[in-house]
């Protein structure tokens, strides 16, 4: 099923486009120098304070008997509390980007916190990574839905959510609509800076989201703060493909955390890499005469080291813009070009599957980033495969572009999620 949004969703904040940017341009080298993330300081398990500073809106419930704790992927490594943030300095945020009337009205104050745990990296490694919690500061022993929020590909690492904790970042904002909002920075980024950030794999991409869900059910736990069972999955971009790649893994692995799935809403996401990168190499052909006479997808394991060095530069140029201060691994580039369509297949496509929750695919047209023909191939195989509850949405921004999409999908995930979540 394909939908247009209606004239009324389209009151979205210009702020919130640069915040959810996503795939797009430059050269990066998997080379080049970082420096390590400086080490955290871990804040006391104890139950808080009772006014919320630590943690938000704890429960007042007794505390619960202890239970296993992991002691590999998921374990809780640090928490850190970082900071909160008024609802009126979050509103004043979203007005201060846009002279339009803004869709968003924060409800709470939001309370955030830095989690370490540990996770693998694209080698089948443990390694620690971070990510960011936000909890809006409701009444003592208010329950809220999680919705985790997967970020589109960034290129710095002081960009990375549990480094960004501030008024205008996005899951600051959706926490304080009312969820308690769960957003990993990825392998690569905060704590595993240094490590090179998977790109577009599948498995080390599902486990930096499914890994820091764990963990932050030990620190709720502990912390008494409490969810109402719901959990919400989304991301634009990059995050629209780990938001899939961690949604097929939690229903494949039956783990813990997928009965709690009411739905999911992945966007502007390049689900069949394949396809995605077949795309990619068409606009270098129809934008470079020379590389277009000599170029032709299945056929480019056959070109010539110097020839091939200059596709790949234009194709990462097209995936990877900017310039980067972390290490990103782009082996599926290198897949591509020996037409290793197996390979791919294996570890980066996620677009052949089943989901049994509801899952909203949105896109628009006009993406030049990421093909819309990819988020059709993606529906189609869905369906195929016997899944009932999935649907494809067009974005109706005109022209229809990646970036120009942005806001336009943040105000269809809000309506889709708050249509269904409770206890905002």
């Amino acid at each position: 099923m394909r939908a247009h949004l209606p004239a009324s969703m389209h009151r979205v904040p210009a702020l919130l486009l640069v915040l959810l940017v996503a795939c797009g341009g430059g050269s990066p080298t998997q080379d080049q120098q970082v420096t390590a993330a400086p080490p955290l300081q871990s804040e006391p398990e104890s139950p808080p304070a009772a006014s919320g500073d630590s943690v938000g809106a704890p429960s007042e419930a007794a505390p619960q008997p202890p239970i296993a704790e992991p002691t590999g992927p998921g374990r809780l490594e640090t928490a850190t509390h970082l900071n909160r943030i008024a609802a009126t300095e979050i509103q004043g945020a979203v007005q201060s980007a846009s002279d339009r009337i803004p869709a968003l009205t924060p409800l709470y104050d939001v309370v955030n916190h830095r989690l370490t745990y540990l996770t693998h990296d694209a080698h089948g490694n443990e390694v620690v990574a971070s990510g960011l919690v936000s909890v809006p500061a409701k009444a003592g022993g208010a329950r809220s839905p999680l919705l985790a929020y997967q970020h589109g590909t960034i290129f710095r690492d002081r960009d990375a959510p549990s480094n960004n904790a501030a008024a205008f970042e996005p899951a600051v904002i959706l926490a304080s609509l009312g969820y308690i909002v769960v957003a990993a920075d990825y392998v690569g980024y905060g704590a595993s800076r240094g490590t090179p950030h998977p790109y577009l794999l599948a498995a080390p991409s599902a486990a930096a989201v499914i890994d820091l869900l764990t963990a932050t059910k030990t620190w709720r736990r502990k912390n008494r703060v409490a969810d109402n069972g719901q959990l919400f999955l989304t991301g634009y971009s990059e995050g629209g493909y780990v938001t899939v790649a961690a949604h097929r893994a939690l229903q494949a692995a039956g783990s813990e955390h997928l009965a709690g799935v009411a739905a999911a809403l992945p966007a502007g996401g390049p689900y069949h890499v394949q396809a995605t990168l077949d795309g990619l190499l068409e606009r270098v052909r129809d934008e470079n005469r020379f590389l277009g006479a000599l170029v032709n997808p299945g056929l480019l394991r056959r070109l010539g080291s110097a020839l091939r060095r200059q596709v790949r530069d234009e194709l990462l140029d097209r995936m990877l813009p900017g310039e980067v201060d972390v290490v990103f691994d782009t082996r599926v580039l290198d897949y591509y070009l020996a037409d290793d369509t197996a390979a791919i297949e294996r570890e980066s496509n996620v677009h052949d599957w089943a989901p049994v929750a509801q899952a909203s695919l949105f896109h628009g047209r006009d993406d030049q980033t990421v093909p819309y023909r990819n988020a059709q191939l993606t529906l189609d195989a869905m369906r195929t495969r016997g899944a009932g509850s999935v649907g494809l949405f067009d974005c109706a921004a005109l022209p229809s572009s990646h970036i120009g999409c942005v806001p336009h999908y943040l105000a269809f995930m809000l309506g889709q999620f708050g249509a269904q979540a409770r206890d905002l």
